[in-house]
């Protein structure tokens, strides 16, 4: 072998190394901030980060939110940040107001002001057009 070939061969090796640890990140998910989902499954329903049931709202239409003013007091939309990402039946829709919301299928996703801890279910079926955010 020439001196050309046995020299380049550690570089090589550490340029596949490294193109091998990148592809490793990409598909074992070191995701970048913003693309986690904003939702995860709890005994059957969608719950937030804390462990908070969530809620959709039958008056919404297809990525529109209209519990707005008052109702959105009592029920706290899921806010999405300018770097989250939509993902799978995720997606992020703008309120009227400008700021931006969780959706799950299409469905903008709340939070009850009335549950006080995780687990709490207490605005599923209110005013008969609550209900829990199923997957």
């Amino acid at each position: 072998m020439n001196g050309t070939a046995t020299t380049s061969l550690p570089y090589a090796r550490t340029a596949t190394c490294a193109a091998a640890a990148v592809l490793v990140a990409t598909l074992t998910g070191c995701a970048m901030p913003g693309s986690a989902a904003p939702a995860r499954v709890s005994n059957g329903t969608l719950v937030d980060a804390r462990g908070m049931s969530l809620y959709t709202y039958s008056r919404d239409s297809a990525a529109k939110s209209v519990c707005v003013a008052v109702c959105a007091r009592s029920w706290r939309p899921l806010v999405a940040t300018a770097s989250d990402r939509a993902a799978g039946d995720y997606t992020i829709i703008t309120r009227d107001d400008g700021s931006l919301q969780w959706a799950y299928k299409d469905r903008p996703l709340y939070a009850w002001i009335k549950d006080m801890k995780p687990g709490d279910r207490t605005g599923d079926g209110f005013d008969k057009t609550w209900s829990l955010a199923r997957p």
